[in-house]
């Protein structure tokens, strides 16, 4: 979970404006935690204290308004008579990685990352999405190998996860889609070497920076078995104390730290 709050508050200040390299200060003063962040945090706290999802997730729309959420769920989250909306956007990925964490079988994973994505994300691209995201992170923090992931993704879900970063980069561009997202993403962490690469990977293609590093980041957690502390530390500090109180409760009840 912290995994994809690090790759949310580094990728922070790239989302618009695009990088094309990995050499970059990790940490700088202008990041910030999103969207990405509030809402991932959002689900820890349904996990941990067996709350309403929905309700959970406009409550804290309602305490963090300025957090860079996109305009359809600004307005699903700002009425509670607002039906759930067919999105394909690659939020339903961003949010996603606790579900990862706190279930104990793949077929469970599976099943709460469709529950907790219905509640906007109702088109099957952004299912799709989630559940592949949540299906990764489940698979590498219970001791499957990069190919192993690589080919149960591809099995799966139907992503193409033959590219290089090196192959992606040049073209790819600014896309808010699960389909044009979450593959990306899950190439940054197949062609890594380590937590920290693997950000500056997910950074480094360009497009929606934070969301991709977000996606990247919650996997690579999983997969080289945890964040390394001195960013931790770093990233922690960007938090409120709100968000790091419930983030911290969540990584020590799933054993994250």
């Amino acid at each position: 979970m912290l995994g994809a709050i690090t790759g949310d508050i580094v990728g922070s200040i790239y989302e618009f404006n695009n990088i094309k390299t990995t050499e970059f200060e990790f940490f700088q003063p202008e990041c910030f935690f999103t969207d990405d962040t509030v809402l991932t945090v959002s689900l820890a706290d349904v996990i941990l204290n067996n709350r309403d999802y929905a309700s959970t997730m406009r409550e804290y729309y309602r305490r963090y308004p300025n957090a860079g959420y996109g305009m359809m769920f600004m307005k699903w989250a700002g009425d509670k008579n607002t039906p759930a909306y067919q999105s394909w956007g690659n939020g339903a990925a961003m949010r996603i990685s606790p579900v990862g964490y706190a279930f104990n079988t793949l077929e469970e994973v599976l099943r709460m990352a469709e529950k907790f994505t219905l509640p906007t994300h109702g088109h099957p691209e952004g299912i799709k999405g989630a559940k592949a995201t949540a299906s990764a992170i489940f698979l590498a923090r219970t001791g499957h190998s990069k190919e192993q992931i690589k080919e149960y993704i591809i099995q799966q879900f139907g992503y193409n996860l033959n590219q290089t970063c090196d192959e992606i980069r040049p073209t790819y561009y600014f896309n808010e889609s699960c389909a044009d997202t979450v593959p990306q993403a899950i190439v940054a962490f197949l062609d890594s070497t380590d937590f920290e690469h693997a950000i500056r990977l997910a950074i480094s293609l360009g497009g929606d920076s934070d969301t991709l590093a977000c996606i990247t980041g919650g996997i690579a957690q999983a997969f080289y078995g945890g964040v390394p502390e001195f960013i931790a530390t770093q990233s922690l500090s960007y938090l409120d104390a709100d968000l790091r109180a419930i983030t911290e409760q969540f990584m020590t009840k799933y054993a994250l730290v």
